[in-house]
């Protein structure tokens, strides 16, 4: 069963069109990598499913219900996470604090999150509890972001580019966490360009080149075609 559905997606900045008729669905459990270039259109289909663009068409449903128009706290108390690539974290807050920032009620098919479960998945930050976000490095306020979402308790997730700018050794602890959640049962919605990364977690992939999907099939059937990848990836 689809959690989320997109179909005919059309996203525009200002006068200017970027999403083409972007359809792709998201699986209970499913771990799906939205893949492109820079400019793709990777991030504004993820902003575009959680009402945060001003001018958008096209089906989206989650849950089987209409998410099309909602603002986008509702879209949030529906269960639908997002974790932005910019780590939107409060930087004059603690670790734990950031957390509270992020807590819901536990909700139905959805695994439940605790501050103690979470450090257990993030270890480093279950060091640094009473430490302030902003006196954290780059990959550790990437954690937090991740944790603060899943504080909220969310059937699936939009992931925004995690790997971008953070050490490997980070990008190794992320793919460890996104394989745990998808364990939990949690579907992942996820943006990347670091093909290596999104092969290690990804079930299903869709490119985007220039705001269309170009290319759609299981993770593995992408990563050995050759043609593909030097088409829309570059590798």
């Amino acid at each position: 069963m689809s959690l989320l559905k997109v179909a005919a997606l059309n996203a525009f900045y200002g006068r200017a069109q970027i999403l083409f008729d972007v359809s792709f669905e998201v699986g209970r459990g499913e771990v799906v990598a939205l893949m492109g270039r820079n400019g793709a259109g990777k991030s504004t289909t993820m902003k575009a499913v959680m009402g945060l663009l001003p001018r958008v068409s096209g089906a989206i449903s989650f849950m089987d219900d209409s998410i099309a128009g909602m603002t986008p706290y509702r879209i949030a108390r529906k269960g639908l996470g997002y974790v932005p690539e910019d780590r939107r974290v409060f930087g004059d807050l603690t670790v734990m604090e950031n957390l509270d920032t992020g807590r819901q009620p536990p909700r139905e098919h959805a695994p439940p999150w605790t501050p103690d479960k979470l450090f257990r998945v993030f270890p480093n930050l279950g060091e640094m509890r009473d430490r302030r976000a902003s006196r954290m490095s780059g990959g550790e306020q990437q954690m937090l972001t991740v944790s603060r979402t899943l504080m909220g308790n969310p059937r699936l997730v939009l992931l925004d580019e995690p790997s971008e700018g953070v050490a490997p050794v980070i990008v190794e602890q992320m793919a460890d966490m996104i394989l745990e959640l998808k364990r939990e049962g949690l579907a992942i919605l996820l943006s990347e360009q670091n093909l290596h990364f999104a092969e290690l977690v990804s079930d299903r992939v869709y490119v985007l080149e220039k705001g269309q999907v170009r290319y759609e099939g299981a993770m593995q059937s992408f990563v050995r075609d050759d043609a593909a990848r030097r088409a829309f990836l570059g590798v």
